[in-house]
């Protein structure tokens, strides 16, 4: 019996349907159109100039080295624009061995220079060793959220990179919108973008290019190019609510074909009425580290100890 035939070529056996555009795709076509969203996507936010050495930030997972290379395929074209990936080892046990390994075999073959940070070098302890001496503490994802931000920033400045690129897709960029939106926190869903810029300087921007595929395209991208995805998840993902919403939407798109896309499309636009209202903030340097912060001492510094008196005493 033979398979469906690919809409677009109308030669080659159907690879993956699109569900919300009603159409069958061959495993080339299929790369062909991924590739072209990136494309406009990159294009309508103008996240990228022919010039810009952009920091890849590589974590191992199939969504980051996806991305890598998607983007290393594109910026053949651009023979100015340079690449380094920058990948965060935080110092999980049983997990981010295999996934540093990957970020750095796929850097290897994909002739990308390579970057590692760990938060061991910045903080003194990966993850798990700081955990263990906070008994009573929040969650380790937001730990590990600001000690990464920071990796990731301090990382690309030591490169000598321009733009910061992460992988998240178009799912992550959904649940943020309404994770944002749900807990009430209107500066940050304001802020939320696919491009972020720092109109004082202190931060690199931030772009991400795959905002606008799914999740499910990003790994069947992967897995069409025969890459090999991280087997591990991690031990501490723990929260709750974006766990929920990703069930909710996962449903609702399975449903209603479409409803992801136009999700994010209503979210972009009520962002932008929003963002004049939301007063900007004073950005300085740490007064422990140096990076910048909204406050004298910035919130990565804090949750390892250093405070404002102690940095007095020491003085």
């Amino acid at each position: 019996m033979q398979g469906i035939t690919c809409s677009t070529c109308n030669r080659h056996t159907s690879y993956y349907r699109r569900e919300n555009e009603g159409v069958n795709l061959c495993k080339g076509c299929f790369k062909d159109s991924v590739e072209r969203r990136v494309r406009r996507t990159i294009s309508h936010w103008k996240m990228f100039s022919h010039a810009d050495h952009i920091a890849v930030a590589v974590s191992g997972g199939k969504d980051s080295l996806t991305m890598l290379m998607i983007l290393k395929k594109l910026s053949a074209k651009f023979k100015q624009t340079r690449i380094t990936a920058v990948t965060v080892d935080e110092g999980i046990a049983g997990y981010r061995e295999e996934a540093v390994d990957l970020a750095k075999e796929y850097c290897h073959k994909l002739d990308v220079d390579h970057e590692i940070v760990s938060f061991k070098e910045l903080y003194g302890d990966g993850l798990d060793d700081f955990l263990r001496g906070r008994p009573e503490r929040m969650t380790a994802c937001s730990y590990c959220g600001v000690f990464r931000r920071k990796a990731i920033n301090i990382g690309a400045k030591r490169v000598g990179a321009t733009k910061i690129a992460t992988a998240h897709n178009l799912d992550d960029v959904v649940q943020t919108y309404l994770l944002n939106l749900f807990q009430g926190d209107v500066e940050r869903f304001a802020r939320f973008n696919p491009v972020l810029r720092d109109p004082r300087g202190g931060f690199l921007p931030r772009v991400k290019p795959l905002c606008e595929v799914p999740e499910k395209e990003v790994a069947l991208y992967g897995y069409a190019e025969g890459l090999t995805f991280q087997s591990a998840s991690c031990p501490y993902m723990t929260e709750a609510l974006r766990n929920e919403l990703r069930t909710m939407l996962n449903r609702l798109e399975l449903a209603h074909p479409g409803v992801l896309f136009s999700s994010y499309r209503a979210m972009t636009k009520l962002r932008a009425l929003a963002e004049p209202g939301v007063p900007d903030s004073v950005l300085r340097s740490c007064r422990s580290c140096g990076e910048p912060t909204t406050l004298e001492i910035c919130e990565a510094c804090k949750m390892v100890g250093v405070t404002v008196d102690g940095l007095e005493v020491a003085a």
